[in-house]
């Protein structure tokens, strides 16, 4: 602990004597992202993290942005693809959508229930979504990326403990325009979109739309016969907006969106110990780099995701009113399996202790939400955003098994639903005390209001592998939930200023509803709460030739809402409790340089030390509870990504880039009790790119390498017994495409 306090604290004392040392320009003018400065200064991007427009350098909240047509060009185009670009940010891939977590500073929920809130938030466009399945589908049509790191929840609508990805997408423009954006890659993954823009009313209304369509083949080989390629995808979707200008105090901005994505996640065999199992993947050999599974009947999942939200702003006497109101529907079908031995009708293959399992799910979910929001008029000495907000939720699934152990073929079935109320008001105030120094508070009420039903009939009376008896359940709770905001910052010179802020998150209630549900389960969940302390320093150098981002955070968790792996029966099943207390601390550090009007390099890193303090036991677990002082997973202590990019101008006004990036991470703990097949060691993925573009004739062709070293890693290890095995990513393996563009 002694050796990482020294790391920390010469780390922060480096980029606070950096930065110091070299500040000397001033801020400029809060402005859009743009692709490139005629000054050849780092360019200045404006963010809306507080809830205002303002420059990302000002702002006292620890943020990364990232530009979604940089993202579009380097092939990342769903949230799990983005987490290379953000150290403090990672994601933990699963069996579906349903089943995916995104973790910030090494917290987050890992949990199939939809009884349970995500600790980090996501907003699109304003609008709140309830379930983290929601949000990793594809991108359609992004502006920019805010990922927001530790407690949120005085400025926006839900409630957020650990953090928001707040997703801004593309306005419509009054000039017409138009583009084509079109990508291939090796193993046959192609992507297009199409989109138009213009006025229909010129300065009063103008409308855009965008399209997609996304496929790929898969990485992973289906031995079996005919199986071909698996782990792929096929996307199409449509984003509409309309942007209505009646005078120049309102603006409203209406929106609709659809995307349905069929996917054939699969997970492949990592290590294995038994002479059972092998033969029973066989052709198929379990190792850390295997690419192929053996199943007659391949995993498929479908997701159709869509939503209308109307943003009204009003704006009058230096104060601003905004209004969103928001519905969305989720719709997930799932034919999985829980067995390595896929899904297997080979009797052969299947034996008692690796019985074939096929799992079938619906799930219909649908939110309705409504947000205002007061915004105060500028430069005054109390600047102030208050707001309320209300969230309906209602999800209804059902989940089956069948279970063929090679002598009979038994089964389960579960019917479940959940509905939530979420009302809250909140609010933040910076109060200008002199030109360089201003006091920050805010404060948030919540209530919450949860209840559930489920019903589960199974063809035996007592439990058998993967499957419990009979049962039916209902309950529900309700809580009030307080959080809140204070802090201090310090403008050192006008291109320096610090921060320090105490933050209180809050994230509500919770059931663990799902298919194996038993009468244990029945408790509601106490809210988890965070106490975070905040350091951040945010400097501008040698005329933006220099930007320096420091934070520095300690935060504790009470009542923890975890996944708590237990053997029931013989199968191991997951159980969501209240862990205890957990803490999180750690350093992160943002660069971005310009030296030349040419060169732009960037440099994130992150030191996160996410640690199990006190680890609550639940009565009757077969499981060891002794993980005191170990790590949580999904979190590895060092992160880090590098990109430079030259741009060469060439005589005909064309232009040549050149880039490269480089993401690394410290070995990665994937199994909350720590199991030594689990851990993902140590590496690096090069990318690189190089690029023709006509910024006059509006066109841009590339050729974009991914993982350029080779080298095989897992986004997910999960241990089972005599077995393990691994989430393939995209980029397991080195692959190349090109990617074309025209404006019109």
């Amino acid at each position: 602990m002694k050796s990482n306090n020294k790391i920390l604290g010469a780390l922060t004392i480096g980029a606070l004597l950096v930065a110091s040392a070299y500040a000397g320009a001033e801020e400029a003018d809060p402005a859009p992202i743009v692709k490139a400065d005629d000054n050849g200064a780092v360019p200045s991007v404006t963010v809306s993290a507080t809830r205002r427009n303002a420059s990302l350098q000002s702002v006292p909240v620890a943020v990364s942005v990232l530009d979604g047509d940089a993202l579009v060009n380097a092939n990342r185009t769903s949230i799990d693809s983005i987490v290379q670009e953000v150290p403090s940010v990672t994601f933990r891939q699963a069996g579906g959508n349903k089943d995916s977590t995104i973790f910030v500073r090494g917290i987050g929920t890992i949990s199939t229930s939809p009884g349970v809130e995500p600790t980090v938030s996501t907003v699109v466009d304003g609008v709140v979504y309830a379930r983290p399945g929601q949000a990793t589908l594809d991108l359609l049509d992004i502006e920019h990326i805010e990922i927001l790191r530790g407690p949120q929840g005085t400025l926006f609508g839900k409630n957020a403990s650990s953090g928001v990805l707040n997703v801004i997408g593309r306005k419509s423009s009054q000039e017409t325009a138009g583009f084509v954006d079109a990508g291939w890659y090796e193993g046959n993954e192609k992507r297009l979109r199409v989109g138009v823009s213009g006025a229909i009313q010129p300065g009063v209304v103008s409308a855009s739309i965008v399209g997609l369509y996304g496929d790929y083949d898969g990485n992973v080989t289906n031995v079996h016969a005919g199986g071909g390629k698996v782990n792929g995808y096929d996307r199409k979707g449509v984003r509409a907006r309309v942007d209505i200008t009646p005078n120049k105090d309102l603006d409203i901005a209406l929106i609709a969106d659809y995307l349905n994505s069929t996917s054939s996640p699969t997970t492949t065999a990592y290590k294995s110990t038994s002479a059972a199992f092998n033969a029973g993947i066989a052709p198929v050999v379990a190792g850390t780099e295997n690419r192929q599974v053996n199943a007659d009947i391949p995993s498929d999942i479908e997701d159709k995701n869509k939503g209308l939200s109307a943003q009204v702003d009003y704006r009058f006497n230096g104060y601003t009113l905004t209004s969103i109101t928001a519905v969305r529907d989720w719709d997930n079908t799932q034919y999985t399996s829980s067995s390595a031995i896929a899904n297997s009708a080979e009797a052969s293959r299947i034996t008692a202790a690796y019985p074939a399992t096929r799992d079938i799910g619906t799930l219909e979910f649908s939110q309705a939400s409504q947000e205002l929001r007061l915004a105060s008029p500028k430069d005054q000495f109390a600047e102030y955003v208050v707001g309320a907000f209300y969230l309906h939720g209602k999800d209804r699934e059902t989940y089956q098994r069948i279970v063929n152990n090679g002598t009979a073929i038994n089964s389960g079935k579960a019917n479940y639903g959940v509905k939530s109320d979420s009302y809250s008001l909140f609010g933040e105030s910076t109060l200008n005390f002199a030109q360089d120094w201003r006091a920050i508070a805010g404060a948030r009420w919540t209530r919450d209001n949860l209840s559930y039903d489920h019903v589960r009939t199974s063809t035996q009376t007592v439990a058998f592998t993967g499957v419990q008896p009979g049962v039916q359940n209902a309950g529900s709770t309700s809580e009030n939930g307080y959080s809140g905001r204070v802090g201090l910052q310090y403008d050192i010179t006008r291109d320096v200023n610090t921060y320090a802020t105490f933050s209180r998150g809050y994230k509500g209630p919770a059931y663990n509803v799902f298919f194996n549900m038993l009468n244990r389960d029945t408790l509601a969940l106490k809210p988890e709460t965070s106490d975070s302390f905040e350091l951040g320093l945010k400097a501008t150098a040698f005329n933006r030739k220099l930007t320096a981002n420091v934070a520095v955070f300690d935060t504790k968790y009470k009542n923890y809402q975890a996944n708590f792996y237990d053997t029931v029966a013989g199968a191991v099943v997951t159980r969501l409790i209240n862990a205890g207390d957990v803490s999180t601390r750690g350093v992160e550090l943002d660069l971005n340089a310009r030296p030349t009007r040419e060169l732009t390099l960037s440099q994130s890193l992150a030191y996160t030390d996410a640690t199990i303090d006190k680890f609550n036991c639940p009565a009757a677990a077969a499981a060891s509870c002794n993980l005191n002082g170990n790590p949580l997973p999904f979190s590895p202590k060092w992160k880090s990504f590098t990109r430079a990019n030259y741009a060469l101008s060439l005589a005909n006004g064309q232009v040549v880039d050149f880039g490269a990036e480089y993401s690394w991470q410290a070995k990665t703990q994937y199994d909350l009790f720590q199991s030594a097949d689990a851990i993902q060691g140590a590496y690096g993925i090069v990318n690189g790119s190089v690029a023709l573009s006509s910024p006059v004739g509006g066109w841009r062709i590339a050729l974009v390498g991914k993982n350029l070293t080779n080298k095989s890693y897992a986004t997910n290890l999960v241990a089972s017994t005599g077995y393990v095995t691994r989430a393939v990513p995209r980029d397991d393996q080195r692959y190349f495409g090109i990617t074309a563009r025209k404006e019109f």
